[in-house]
C-alpha cells in the first residue's frame, strides 16, 4: 500500500496530532510542514510574521512545500492553516501530496480546542472566535478544492480519525493481481 497523505485544515483541526499518530500507525515519516518551516526561518512563525510580515512566510511555506512533497517516497505531511491560499499550493497538494484529506471542524469546535494558545499570530486579536469564523468562511473552499477527501474532526478521537484515515487509504489502492 502507497503511504503518502497530506492532512489540510483550518487551525487547531487537529493536523500535527493526528499526523503523528497516523505516521507512527503506517510506519513511516511524520512532517510537520510549520515545525520544518521554523527550522529552516530560525524562528518561530510567530516571530517571523511579525518580522517580516505574511506574505515573506507564504514564499517560504510555498517553497518548502514544494521541496517536501517532490521528495520520494512514502510520509505523512501536516501542513499550516494557511498553506492553501496560494493557488500554486493547492496544485502541488492535489498533484504531489498523495492522497490529501480535509480535517473539518467547525470554528466553534476549534475555538473550544485552541483559545489558550498563544503561539498562533493569526489568532492574536480581540475576538478569536469571530477570526476563526472569518477563517473558515474564507478557508473552508480552498481546503476542500486542495484535498481529495473531507474527514469530520467533530466528535471522533484521535484515534477513530486515525483508523478512519487508514480506511480511506486502503480503498484508495488498486486492487492486488
Amino acid at each position: 500500500m502507497r503511504k503518502r497523505c497530506t492532512l489540510v485544515g483550518m487551525p487547531g483541526s487537529g493536523k500535527s496530532t493526528v499526523g503523528r499518530q497516523l505516521a507512527r500507525r503506517l510506519g513511516v515519516p511524520f512532517i510537520d510542514l510549520d515545525q520544518r518551516l521554523e527550522e529552516v526561518l530560525g524562528s518561530s512563525i510567530r516571530q517571523y510574521f511579525e518580522e517580516q510580515g505574511e506574505e515573506s512566510f507564504r514564499q517560504k511555506e510555498a517553497q518548502l512545500l514544494s521541496d517536501i512533497t517532490a521528495e520520494e517516497g512514502d510520509l505523512v505531511l501536516s501542513t499550516g492553516g494557511g498553506a492553501v491560499l496560494r493557488e500554486e499550493n493547492r496544485h502541488t497538494l492535489k498533484v504531489q501530496g498523495g492522497s490529501v484529506m480535509y480535517l473539518r471542524a467547525s470554528p466553534d469546535e476549534i475555538y473550544k480546542r485552541i483559545r489558550h494558545d498563544k503561539t498562533r499570530p493569526l489568532l492574536q486579536v480581540d475576538n478569536p472566535l469571530q477570526r476563526l469564523r472569518e477563517l473558515y468562511t474564507a478557508r473552508d473552499p480552498l481546503y476542500r478544492a486542495s484535498s481529495h477527501y473531507v474527514i469530520e474532526t467533530g466528535r471522533p478521537t484521535v484515534s477513530t480519525l486515525v483508523n478512519m484515515i487508514v480506511m480511506q487509504l486502503e480503498m484508495d489502492q488498486p486492487p492486488q493481481l
